[in-house]
């Protein structure tokens, strides 16, 4: 039994390691040179804000939905330009806050990482209606949480992705494993701790993880601000990918944001 669970989970190892390499990235300036997380801020007006949330709401969709939507196309735009007939596939994680699932439910102020997440890929042509696109990002994700898929897969993801391909970097392409192009949160942060930030002298602040080993391209840790504004965190491994490149995407990203919210 043991050696049908090991052969199973090497053999979906391999399936994983084919899978990333059907997905599309932004391309690698410098695999070579020693990395670290780097972060752009993409950041809207509190009625920009409120107009993209006020859409989402009504289309019974979320916020995540929209930021991966947007990641999702101006990526495709970069890279693509010249060509509106290429279908790409690009990966898209959504994570998940586990705690109110566990039992006894975890308060939300509990330190400690209990996130879960699913992955979904998209073909992406080019002239994709940004709201079918978020919907359907949105859409699959809720289906497959419904069903318990995050936590269905929650064991070998772990043990597969992270554990093995830490320990095998010369698996993925360049020694480095981009389990997706983007990932988001299911639900943004909401940010109440101004009274506690006046107190300790905080002007800004930024909340985010290192994504620079194994993860997305860019993963985006969202937050909705004390004056009702979208301040976005947008982590990706440098020097793999370029400040410029991240400049850009970013740029594309709030662009279409405003613009769809219109």
């Amino acid at each position: 039994m043991g050696k049908k669970t090991i052969w199973g989970r090497g053999k979906t190892m391999f399936g994983y390691s084919l899978n990333t390499l059907r997905l599309t990235n932004l391309g690698f300036v410098n695999a070579q040179k020693p990395r670290f997380s780097e972060v752009v801020r993409l950041q809207l007006s509190s009625e920009d804000t409120s107009r993209i949330i006020d859409t989402c709401k009504s289309r019974r969709n979320k916020l995540c939905g929209a930021l991966a939507a947007a990641g999702l196309i101006a990526a495709h735009s970069t890279k693509f330009q010249c060509d509106h007939e290429l279908k790409k596939k690009y990966g898209v994680v959504t994570l998940i806050d586990c705690r109110s699932g566990l039992e006894p439910a975890v308060s939300t102020d509990h330190f400690g990482f209990y996130q879960s997440a699913i992955l979904d890929v998209q073909t992406i042509k080019g002239n994709e209606n940004f709201w079918d696109l978020a919907q359907r990002i949105y859409s699959n994700f809720a289906d497959r949480k419904k069903s318990n898929k995050h936590l269905a897969d929650l064991s070998d993801i772990n043990y597969l992705i992270m554990c093995k391909a830490m320990e095998n970097p010369g698996l993925t392409t360049s020694s480095s494993l981009r389990t997706s192009f983007i990932s988001v949160f299911e639900d943004p942060v909401f940010d109440d701790f101004s009274e506690l930030q006046q107190v300790l002298g905080v002007e800004c602040y930024i909340g985010c993880a290192s994504a620079h080993g194994i993860g997305s391209s860019v993963a985006i840790f969202d937050m909705i601000n004390r004056d009702g504004e979208l301040d976005c965190a947008c982590v990706y491994p440098s020097p793999l990918h370029s400040r410029a490149q991240m400049n850009e995407l970013v740029d594309r990203m709030r662009r279409l944001l405003i613009e769809e919210s219109d």
